[in-house]
């Protein structure tokens, strides 16, 4: 299989296996629709950012951005690195854990700069989870894409992406395989973020970085979507949704039978 652009750096013997065990499947279940991906720096540190709409993306994101020249270094949660074979798997290849909701969360932004800073490209969600909006437009962005951009002074890339939920729905058991998907991917033009990269960090300046980075992929995923995403970004918290998990999962503590002894 030809791709848009050869890979830049070495991809070491853990990348390696990755990309035996996963380019095989997506060529048998996937068609991409690759759109100005070469807007992706061929070399030297970046953040590329992006919706999310399956727990399946970052499998066809790192197909496009591997299509395109680049190794992927995603901010992924600390549970996936934690497991016995595949965690290990996934550190070697140098994916960056993210402690949600802990005190430890500030450890994956000091070693995303460090891996910018590195030259390396690194992947952010700025919803920080798959999206909740109804119809599925990006919600409103967690600050850190922004500020990693802004203290390493790298490029911001936005991609819009398209298509992973139809092989597995948000927090689905089953994919569905057959017949095979169309992924579209459609990276845009660095955002533009010269303006604050002088000024202090306050939570001003990295909430306008922040809006400017999720108005950009949302553009671009009305051009792939050929529609309009509300004027209003989703967002979770002022709704009382829950910020990881799955939403729509009953509530454990009050699916707990009372006991001898429970009050009503």
């Amino acid at each position: 299989m030809s791709y848009p652009r050869k890979l830049q750096e070495r991809r070491g013997l853990a990348f390696g296996i990755c990309v035996g065990l996963i380019e095989l499947p997506l060529r048998l279940f996937t068609r991409h629709r690759w759109i100005d991906g070469t807007k992706i720096p061929a070399r030297g540190g970046c953040v590329v950012a992006s919706n999310h709409v399956s727990h399946l993306d970052p499998f066809t994101f790192a197909h496009f951005l591997y299509g395109h020249g680049r190794i992927v270094r995603f901010l992924a949660k600390a549970e996936v690195l934690d497991l016995p074979v595949v965690g290990r798997l996934v550190r070697a290849t140098g994916q960056i854990p993210v402690y949600r909701l802990t005190n430890d969360a500030s450890r994956a932004f000091t070693a995303a700069v460090a891996a910018v800073g590195e030259g390396k490209c690194v992947v952010v969600y700025p919803e920080g989870t798959i999206t909740r909006d109804p119809d599925m437009w990006p919600m409103t962005g967690k600050t850190g894409a922004a500020r990693i951009a802004l203290s390493s002074g790298v490029p911001v890339i936005p991609v819009a992406q398209w298509g992973p939920q139809d092989i597995l729905a948000p927090y689905a058991k089953r994919p569905r395989l057959l017949p095979p998907k169309t992924i579209t991917m459609k990276a845009g033009d660095p955002v533009y973020l010269d303006d604050l990269r002088s000024q202090p960090r306050t939570t001003e300046v990295l909430r306008q970085a922040t809006d400017r980075i999720m108005d950009a992929i949302t553009r671009e995923l009305e051009d792939i979507r050929g529609g309009s995403a509300p004027a209003v970004r989703f967002d979770p918290k002022a709704r009382g949704i829950k910020e990881i998990g799955n939403p729509n999962a009953p509530d454990r503590a009050r699916r707990r039978r009372p006991r001898t002894g429970d009050s009503a």
